[in-house]
């Protein structure tokens, strides 16, 4: 074998309880499949009395978790293994009342929202189609509706003439029995916030990593959250290129103004309700905005920068969105961003899912580089004590977001822990020795001395 673990795939020398909590957490994302008689490098080592295992895996996992996954028995190398292919379930597993599902190569409790989201997603149901018991019409801006109405006169002309506001809401499927939908709120209310705490976005301006120069809250239905952070970052947060196309002047934002509308509208739209605020913080370095809530299982970082699938989280506020003429359905939002940023000039914007959410990075274009050169990581980023020093660039390697902070805290002490480091950052023990061995492994960083009581150097 001697492929590593992953999302998909996870090796046990023998069968324990602990493998039931990984057939769980297959079952609750993508599936996968559990391999017994290998080693944690992926080397078979064979199990004896196979034919047991064939005989007790499924009335186990039956009795325990009430799903029958695909057991075979297959040789490696000469040796017995067993195989246990788990497909994804439609409907929520647990292990002894608790809920499992993957993340990277381990199976990982899930609690709180993280749980509730789950559910949610095995019913079939997203969170913003959910009823608000306690919602009425009189929670509805008429404004917003009508603002609304003049949006979607090309993809749903009927509605242009539609005087009624209840009867808009119902062809938008935003009522149910009488009652307002979750989307209803944060698209066309008043006051979403009395609802939904967390319905607002936060921007800060931040002269470095800690010190906060100003900062605002964009509150409102999400449809002017999106107008009205992108006239704050015009008016206050963001400087502005003047230039003409014949008599008529132009004001450019740092960042290209269709590129930052997609990112905020991705943000609204998809972001978790049930977890914290939105998040936009603007830096010497560049613009960084976060939502919580991460990428659906089956899409990953890699895919947002070509056409993918379109999994939005809340489907009512991605249909209603669409009709408004603000996005497209088939995942071109990521695209776009990139495609808005190199026309513009500028690095290509990093995606990222940290800290419980996603996060889209636009970076400044740095004088003296070529349009689109990467230094590193990011265009121009200088990560080296001296000016013009790169870390990251040898042999045109490029180095990550998390690996260019494990040498900007290793650069203020040598002596610090791959658990201090995971703290810091905000990822797992684990992901930071990954990342350690990678860096290694490009000449950036070398071991001074033994593992305990030595120090990291940059080279």
């Amino acid at each position: 074998m001697g492929k590593a673990e992953n999302q998909n795939r996870e090796y046990k020398r023998s069968w324990n309880e602990n493998c039931l909590k990984t057939i769980c957490g297959f079952a609750n994302s993508s599936g996968g499949k559990l391999h017994i008689g290998v080693d944690d490098e992926g080397k078979p080592i064979g199990v004896k009395d196979s034919a047991r295992y064939l005989a007790d895996i499924p009335n186990i996992t039956r009795d325990i978790l009430g799903i029958t996954p695909e057991i075979t028995q297959k040789k490696k190398a000469g040796k017995d293994i067993i195989e246990v292919a788990v497909a994804p379930s439609s409907a929520p597993i647990s292990y002894h009342g608790r809920f499992y599902t993957r993340s990277g190569s381990s199976a990982i409790e899930i609690k709180g929202h993280e749980l509730a989201e789950l559910l949610m997603e095995k019913s079939g149901r997203s969170w913003d189609g959910f009823l608000e018991e306690g919602a009425t019409l009189k929670d509805i801006d008429a404004d917003a509706i009508n603002i609304f109405r003049k949006l979607a006169a090309k993809r749903i002309p009927l509605i242009a003439g539609e005087k009624s506001v209840k009867a808009i809401l119902q062809k938008l499927n935003l009522m149910e029995k009488g009652k307002l939908r979750r989307a209803a709120l944060l698209l066309f209310g008043k006051d979403p916030k009395k609802f939904y705490m967390t319905a607002y976005i936060k921007i800060g301006k931040f002269a470095n990593d800690i010190d906060l120069i100003s900062t605002d809250d964009i509150e409102g239905n999400i449809f002017s959250q999106v107008d009205k952070a992108l006239e704050m970052l015009r008016v206050k947060y963001l400087l502005s290129n003047i230039s003409y196309e014949g008599i008529y002047r132009k004001d450019n934002m740092e960042y290209p103004e269709e590129a930052l509308r997609e990112a905020i509208i991705n943000a609204v739209i998809h972001r978790s309700y049930m977890g914290a605020h939105t998040q936009l913080k603007i830096s010497p370095e560049g613009l960084n905005l976060w939502n919580e809530g991460g990428l659906p299982i089956s899409i990953r970082i890699d895919d947002l920068k070509k056409w993918h699938k379109s999994k939005p989280r809340n489907e009512f506020l991605a249909d209603v969105f669409f009709k408004a003429g603000m996005i497209e359905a088939w995942g071109r939002g990521t695209v776009k961003i990139v495609d808005e940023c190199k026309k513009a000039g500028l690095p290509e914007p990093e995606f990222l899912e940290e800290f419980g959410g996603f996060s889209v990075y636009f970076r400044k274009a740095v004088q003296g580089e070529k349009r689109g050169e990467r230094v590193g990581d990011k265009v121009g980023e200088r990560v080296g004590d001296k000016v013009g020093e790169r870390v990251g660039d040898k042999v045109g390697e490029r180095i990550s977001l998390n690996q260019r902070k494990i040498i900007e805290f290793i650069k203020k002490d040598a002596s610090i822990s791959a658990r201090e480091l995971a703290g810091l950052i905000g990822i797992s023990q684990r992901k930071i020795e990954e990342n350690i061995a990678k860096l290694k492994t490009k000449g950036i960083l070398k071991r001074v001395g033994p593992d305990k009581g030595g120090a990291w150097r940059v080279n």
